[in-house]
């Protein structure tokens, strides 16, 4: 019945034919909408309450940064089902409940004071962080764009840095003039507000359902269609393989596990790169600076990588991305100065932009589109488990020695050899059918 109602009140395929461009890059835009209000829920974003949380209610960092890792264990287990629902009901659906639960969990947050409030609250945002949003906007988005897709990619995770930019700023300037509660109850409304009625009304699932092609190519004439279907496809088309094919070969598993690898270092530096900053000797500004510039150059990173997708296998780009963010980590042990310390920052960004972008661009190029929701649900929980362990590991090491070096030390080491991993991660061959 939900479903029905969403397609009764949809103005996709009412404008599909009427804007003066591709109407994928409307699509596009509302995804990345997504994008952006999802970093309400984002590490850097709860970097910012970590130390008026801690203060008011004598919290650890470990404990705070548990609610992330709680989080990210729950979408481990709810992103197989989210992957079955964009592909059976669309990620129109699926987006825009997500958007609203959402704006929901942030502003329940303003009176979340004991732990298990804290962590119910925050968790349930985190799920939509690391498993719906991620999945539905980029197999939206890789569904209507093909030769294009690694710089629609790019441009899609450059939004979240827009929101990744924007939120640990707004809600800095809400804590210091009014207070943490109400930095919570303003994030939850800017939710609302930027993404609700665009993936309502908006998105629709592919560009066939409303008789368009890919990237805005014309519509193949019938008869080409009939001789195409007669004779076996070039290899430069693109792949069309199921989940369960596409969970026997190698390279599923090689660059699910490398990716998932990287985003442990990533939970693990975001969470804690306020305090990080703060420990080294930097004001709350110089913090919060250090903070954008992070999330400026990941904006910068994500099209960068994204553009690279379209010109170097994947494998080559993400293994790239693996040194940079390795780098970057072991970096963090000997900054000594300011400049250092911001400069480290922004590499990490850098190298974490195309964490975002490239991943998706790999499984859509490797496996195709019929499936892609359900094989980004059997991947994904290998990167939401990698965030829930690296947020509260730099938390427990800080606990236990006042220092991050020990995590830096440890998440450089992981970062190399996911790099050697996702190289062995060759496309797959396509099964033969008879």
């Amino acid at each position: 019945m939900l479903s029905s109602f969403f397609a009764a009140i949809s103005l996709g395929p009412r404008l599909a034919h009427r804007t003066p461009f591709f109407y994928g890059w409307v699509i596009l835009a509302t995804a990345a909408s997504t994008q952006v209000v999802r970093n309400s829920a984002a590490s850097l974003t709860i970097a910012v309450f970590i130390f008026p949380l801690s203060e008011e209610f004598g919290w650890s960092r470990a404990l705070i940064a548990g609610a992330a890792s709680l989080g990210g264990l729950a979408a481990s287990f709810a992103s197989p089902m989210v992957g079955w629902l964009v592909d059976r009901y669309g990620a129109r659906l699926v987006l825009f409940s997500s958007v609203f639960i959402l704006g929901i969990s942030t502003v329940s947050l303003a009176w979340a004071t004991v732990p298990i409030a804290f962590y119910i609250a925050y968790g349930v945002g985190r799920v939509i962080f690391s498993s719906p949003v991620q999945i539905g906007s980029s197999v939206v988005v890789s569904r209507w764009f093909i030769r294009m897709r690694g710089r629609t990619s790019g441009i899609l995770f450059g939004s979240h840095s827009i929101g990744l930019v924007a939120f640990p700023l707004i809600a800095s300037v809400i804590i210091g003039v009014s207070g943490w509660r109400e930095a919570w109850i303003v994030l939850g409304i800017l939710v609302w507000a930027i993404a609700l009625l665009p993936t309502g009304l908006l998105l629709v699932q592919q560009p066939e359902d409303v008789g368009l092609q890919p990237d805005g190519d014309p519509p193949i004439p019938a008869a080409e269609v009939a001789e195409a279907a007669s004779v076996p496809a070039p290899a430069a088309e693109e792949q069309v393989w199921t989940l369960r094919e596409a969970m026997r070969t190698p390279a599923l598993w090689m660059f699910a596990t490398a990716t998932g690898s990287v985003f442990l270092v990533q939970a693990g530096v975001n969470t804690h790169l306020a305090a990080y900053l703060r420990d080294q000797g930097l004001s709350a500004a110089f913090a919060g600076f250090g903070i954008s510039l992070n999330a400026a150059f990941l904006g910068l990173g994500s099209l960068f990588w994204g553009w690279l997708t379209e010109r170097v296998p994947p494998r080559y780009a993400m293994a790239s991305i693996a040194i940079i963010v390795a780098g970057a980590s072991a970096l963090f042990i000997i900054a000594d100065s300011t400049i250092e310390v911001l400069t480290y920052s922004t590499l990490f960004g850098f190298g974490v932009g195309g964490l975002l972008s490239v991943p998706p661009v790999a499984y859509a190029d490797y496996y195709g589109r019929r499936s892609l929701g359900v094989i980004r649900g059997v991947t994904e929980p290998l990167t939401s488990f990698g965030q829930a362990i690296g947020a509260v590991l730099a938390g427990v090491v800080f606990d236990l020695t006042d220092s991050y070096e020990l995590a830096f030390a440890t998440f450089a080491i992981l970062s190399g050899l996911a790099m050697l991993l996702v190289l062995f991660a060759r496309p797959p061959r396509q099964p033969a059918s008879f």
